[in-house]
């Protein structure tokens, strides 16, 4: 019988098709644009079952109310092949079914039945892993991924996976191992550099992790638009921490936004940088417009909580009506308790969303109390620790501007555990100190930053 890339069987009788279910795998796995083709490949076979389901996962992935209408024709040729299929691409189809129909939790049923069964199944780990991120299961990420082993060994994807399960359950020693070894086999394996800078960005590594990534940043060139802008978007954390506000721009302008502006996580990418870049005392300039021009053709988006909150900041920072459609919208979805995430958005993103149209309004009281019930849940939204931090920064921004200046302290002094040269964080301690009439502690603040500078600028 036929096999795909990673040896599994597939039930494919043109060269063609298998070709483009193969690019779909490596595709999906190493973020390249070449993933995309399975549409072409599908049109192309409509009685292939493999090929049309992989489609409509595709279509899945645009992460937009749309999504499910466009991929349910290819489910429906995908389902009238069923009974010519292996088990395994039966489950395939199924997975696709129960995603599009948001039945998540059924979606992952099948996706572990899957990995477990066949081990090489990449691209079912790969969407497990992605959904259960969605949801904030970082032990789940976890299982699911080490569950490749000892049967992909030879993959480096995989050891990325288990890489990025690994930091996100902080068990970060492992999950920097698990990605150094992911380049050995593989240097250029962007989910190991990814998993790289998220260890060092809890770490504190800020000068050695902007080297890294820099080190590796020409491999990015040619990758699909998220992947290319969102190692970048971490580079950008490291230079906003080192001072380095020229850098910042130009890596927003060049590679962070403009790639595929009407693309879900480049767009929130591009917002949660640019408010980080403004409470770093960055000026950003205009630069707000073109990413609201481009969110607010969402309208009533609320296919994700993640996603959802930070189009709300960018309509509600930039004083957009277009906001209170969207917040009407997630007042509306955080009701519905037919859906399988509406406590995340009734206990945790209605919250938060109220303090950040709170903090466009600059009532800052009303941002620290909302803030405040959500944030200890925030990962139930989705998002990794290092994105989720957009939203521990708006509640410490209203502490700052709200006068707290006690409570803001405790803040500071505990994100300094893994900042602690950081020259934005090290002078806002020590414009706290100095409120505080604690001018010893506000200068040793400060001193930190400029030796950061200095190291930086001479």
């Amino acid at each position: 019988m036929t096999q795909d890339l990673y040896g599994l069987p597939v039930t494919v009788e043109n060269p063609e098709t298998l070709n483009g279910i193969n690019d779909f795998i490596h595709g999906f796995l190493s973020y390249h644009p070449k993933a995309a083709g399975i549409i072409t490949a599908a049109d192309a076979d409509p009685d292939c079952a493999l090929v049309n389901a992989y489609a409509a996962m595709l279509w899945m992935f645009m992460e937009a109310p749309v999504a499910p209408q466009n991929a349910a024709p290819y489910l429906a040729r995908a389902n009238a092949r069923r009974d010519m299929v292996t088990a395994r691409e039966a489950l395939v189809i199924d997975a696709a079914a129960a995603w599009i129909a948001d039945d998540v939790p059924e979606l992952l049923a099948i996706c572990d039945r899957i990995t477990t069964d066949h081990p090489r199944d990449m691209a079912m780990l790969k969407l497990a892993q992605y959904h259960l991120f969605n949801l904030g299961d970082a032990a789940g990420m976890l299982r699911m991924a080490l569950k490749a082993l000892p049967e992909a060994e030879d993959i480096p994807y995989a050891h990325g996976m288990i890489a990025f399960g690994y930091e996100q359950c902080h068990l970060l020693d492992r999950a920097e191992a698990a990605a150094r070894h992911a380049m050995e086999l593989q240097r250029d394996e962007p989910w190991a550099h990814h998993a790289i800078a998220h260890v060092m960005l809890t770490q504190g590594r800020v000068s050695e992790g902007a080297a890294f990534l820099e080190s590796v940043a020409e491999t990015w060139d040619g990758l699909n638009s998220f992947m290319h802008s969102h190692n970048w978007w971490h580079l950008a954390l490291f230079y906003l921490s080192l001072g380095r506000h020229d850098d910042v721009r130009a890596a927003y302008d060049t590679h962070v936004w403009g790639l595929s502006k009407e693309y879900s996580q480049d767009q929130v990418g591009a917002a949660s940088l640019l408010a980080r870049m403004e409470f770093a005392g960055v000026d950003v300039g205009a630069r707000w417009d073109d990413v609201a021009d481009h969110v607010a053709q969402r309208g009533a988006d609320t296919v994700s909580p993640f996603l959802t909150l930070q189009y709300l900041y960018a309509l509600s920072r930039t004083g957009r009506a277009e906001a209170d459609v969207m917040m009407k919208a997630i007042e509306d979805r955080a009701q519905d308790t037919s859906r399988h995430d509406h406590i995340a958005w009734r206990d945790v993103a209605l919250p938060a969303a109220r303090a950040i149209c709170a903090h466009a309004r600059k009532d800052w009281g009303k941002t620290i109390s909302d803030m405040a019930r959500a944030l200890p849940r925030m990962a139930e939204c989705g998002g990794s620790h290092a994105q989720r931090d957009l939203f521990e920064q708006i509640h410490l921004d209203a502490l700052v501007k709200d006068g707290r200046t006690s409570a803001a302290q405790q803040v500071l002094e505990m994100r300094r555990t893994y900042d602690p040269g950081g020259v934005p964080l090290n002078l806002m301690l020590g414009d706290v100190y100095a409120q505080t009439g604690l001018p010893d502690l506000a200068q040793e603040a400060r001193d930190r930053a400029a030796r950061t500078l200095a190291a930086q600028f001479g």
